[in-house]
């Protein structure tokens, strides 16, 4: 895969332009020099072609701060296949940037000069000034308005190889009439449940690309609820700052362990405040903290039960749910020897029900009383959340599902399923084919997805349904929501 390194002094815009690129925020920016202070890589798709992106921190050499970080940046210009620099369009050019750009290109690799902060046609004018770089392809552009980003990216495409099998569920669309979709239904139940032969190489394929050896958990909950000690706790020694004073963990602090063969990658996020007591440097946490879920596995909730629950567990606990994470529940500070389980975990299932698949356990992260479970926890419930649902059996269950209680018709007209097919993990996305799809009520999927539950073990793991026509690509469904 083709490497593309974003170079440049510190706050030019390396940050945003990544973040634009990768369409999230990955590294943070602001307005103080230097923000971004090591390599952050992440993949994306320009003109629907897959790269791996490096963002590096800043080429500031007149501090001792940065020396590192300028080694970092120059090895990551070393291994990439395409060098993005930037430059800050209201700043005159530098000797520091002219060296730096001619170090670059003696690496003879395709090089973009990128002359941000250009923000309208009458700033046109500074971006001339460079000129002098001589640079072959030059594109002046403002990330914060979205100017001339595009033309960046294109040149990026041509120059990134081509891939073939991009759609995920290849079916040609086609018009018929309700009659014969219902012959071809009749036909496909028929044969047992078997699915064109070019679907099922294809899901293999994304079951293969999405497998890795590493776990990231996410360690998620309001301040001082005990993430830190938790996070202390997991890994055998002290790796976060553990205070009394709430929000003591600023920026997520993050540590690897091997565990049966796999690495688990735990995260200790800042606790998450209430809207409106959020200040300063804690903005950055919040959004590192929302940044690390979108990559995460699995979420660690812990909640306090030394404490009544409040409103804003709720919330934090409904990120997990619009990320799609697996999860487990951590009741942490279970010292009380009073403390009425039965009770407690009932007002738990009551309060966060959207989490109704994940498993509880109590805990002392303090006193690091069954910390050790947790381990085996997350390895039960990532191979569910990893689990391909072989497709013979999941139509069987749909349609016996289907046939047991019929699926409510529209305005007297019949909502018939195809058929059904996995194409992704992590968690396992699952197309319903079907004749009708915006038809299907959210009651009648989250019933297929408690019969897929009955048949297969899927605690602590998230079952997305997506209900599509033929010939509809998935990502175009999925924006229509799905039942887990």
């Amino acid at each position: 895969m083709k490497k593309i390194a974003i170079i440049g002094l510190p706050n030019v815009g390396k940050s945003s332009l990544f973040n634009r690129i990768a369409k999230q925020r990955i590294a943070i920016t602001s307005d103080f020099s230097g923000t971004t202070r090591d390599i952050k890589s992440h993949q994306v798709y320009i003109t629907e072609k897959p790269c791996l992106l490096l963002d590096t921190g800043g080429l500031d050499k007149s501090t001792e701060l940065f020396e590192n970080v300028h080694t970092m940046s120059m090895e990551a210009a070393k291994i990439a296949n395409i060098i993005v620099m930037v430059v800050d369009g209201k700043m005159r050019p530098s000797d520091e940037e002219k060296k730096i750009f001619y170090a670059l290109q003696a690496r003879k690799k395709p090089i973009a000069l990128v002359i941000n902060k250009i923000d309208n046609d009458k700033e046109m004018e500074r971006a001339w000034e460079f000129d002098e770089f001589g640079a072959e392809f030059v594109f002046p552009i403002s990330v914060s308005h979205n100017r001339g980003v595009s033309a960046l990216l294109e040149w990026i495409g041509e120059l990134l190889p081509e891939v073939e099998g991009a759609t995920p569920l290849p079916i040609e669309e086609e018009d018929e009439s309700e009659e014969d979709a219902l012959d071809d239904e009749d036909e496909y139940w028929d044969n047992e449940g078997v699915v064109d032969d070019e679907e099922e190489p294809l899901l293999e394929e994304i079951k293969e690309e999405v497998e890795t050896n590493q776990i990231n958990i996410a360690i998620i909950g309001r301040v001082n609820v005990g993430k830190s000690s938790l996070l202390n706790a997991l890994v055998g020694k002290q790796r976060a700052v553990v205070s009394s004073v709430a929000g003591t963990t600023i920026d997520p602090v993050d540590e690897s362990i091997e565990y049966e063969d796999k690495i688990l990658n735990f995260v200790d996020t800042a606790g998450l405040r209430r809207r409106g007591k959020i200040e300063g440097i804690e903005k950055f946490a919040l959004m590192r903290t929302k940044e690390m879920l979108e990559r995460a596995n699995i979420a660690l909730l812990v909640l306090d039960t030394s404490e009544p629950f409040l409103e804003l567990d709720e919330r934090i606990a409904g990120l997990v749910e619009e990320n799609h994470l697996a999860c487990i529940i951590v009741l942490n500070k279970w010292d009380n020897p009073l403390a009425d389980f039965e009770k407690i975990t009932a007002e738990v299932r009551d309060r966060f029900k959207f989490l109704s698949y994940a498993p509880l356990i109590t805990v002392s992260a303090k006193s690091k009383q069954r910390v050790a479970k947790i381990k085996d926890m997350i390895l039960s419930v990532y191979a569910n959340y990893s689990q391909h649902i072989p497709t013979r059996q999941l139509n069987e269950i749909i349609k016996n599902a289907t046939i047991k209680h019929q699926i409510p018709s529209d305005h007297s007209k019949i909502v018939k399923i195809y058929f059904a097919t996995q194409y992704l993990t992590k968690p396992p996305r699952i197309a319903l084919v079907m004749n009708k799809p915006r038809s299907l009520h959210f009651s009648y999927k989250r019933y297929l997805a408690n019969k897929l539950r009955e048949n297969f073990n899927l605690e602590g793991s998230p079952i997305l349904l997506y209900p599509r026509a033929k010939g509809e690509r998935d990502n175009e469904q999925e924006e229509n929501g799905a039942e887990s």
